[in-house]
């Protein structure tokens, strides 16, 4: 079971928030942009977040963030069609999965995390599944692509998109831990050396 002190908390949430935020908004001027994090922050607020609350929060910031780039940043609206409602599962999917993970996962055991890692793998690939093929049933934008060249299409890009939810996940995960390391590396002030010393 992953416990997490109330004061960290913010932070997470914090850190989530602003993660989807930069990979989610593309502006179509920029050279460069950032595999979409929006995956991997809904597992993760499931992982450490508690309460549905939080899952209806971050659909809110996926949904102002697409609406933003679109209406405001020239993105274009090609993928907003009568299957956008499919994110939804899609997104919960992911937070279902990391709610399952913080039941049985107990850090530091090699057993739990492959366990996890499983768990992160299917559910993301199911995630794909979802999104992709209520996209090209109900979107309308497809109907020229036949079945044949949809399914390569899907094979092509699944690695990337199973890869960047590792990736984001990974990334947050040794952050965290890095970061729980240096605080606990950190040398007392000398007020409280005093304090414990008994002087």
């Amino acid at each position: 079971m992953i416990r997490i002190p109330s004061s960290s908390i913010a932070w997470i949430t914090l850190v989530l928030v602003v993660l989807m935020a930069a990979t989610r908004f593309h502006h179509p001027g920029s050279s460069f942009t950032l595999a979409d994090a929006s995956l991997a922050v809904f597992f993760l607020a499931g992982l450490f977040l508690e309460g549905k609350v939080v899952l209806i929060g971050f659909l809110l910031e996926a949904f102002l963030i697409d609406y933003s780039a679109i209406s405001v940043g020239g993105v274009s609206g090609f993928c907003v069609s009568p299957a956008y409602v499919f994110l939804i599962p899609t997104y919960t999917l992911l937070w279902w999965a990391g709610k399952l993970v913080s039941g049985f996962a107990v850090p530091g055991r090699k057993a739990s995390l492959a366990k996890a890692a499983l768990v992160l793998m299917a559910a993301a690939t199911l995630a794909f599944l979802i999104s992709n093929l209520s996209f090209y049933l109900w979107s309308g934008r497809l109907a020229e692509l036949v079945w044949p060249e949809y399914v390569e299409s899907l094979v092509r890009e699944y690695p990337a998109y199973l890869g960047a939810v590792l990736f984001y996940t990974g990334l947050f995960m040794v952050g965290r831990l890095l970061l729980r390391q240096w605080i606990a590396s950190r040398p007392l002030d000398t007020g409280e050396t005093q304090r414990l010393a008994g002087h």
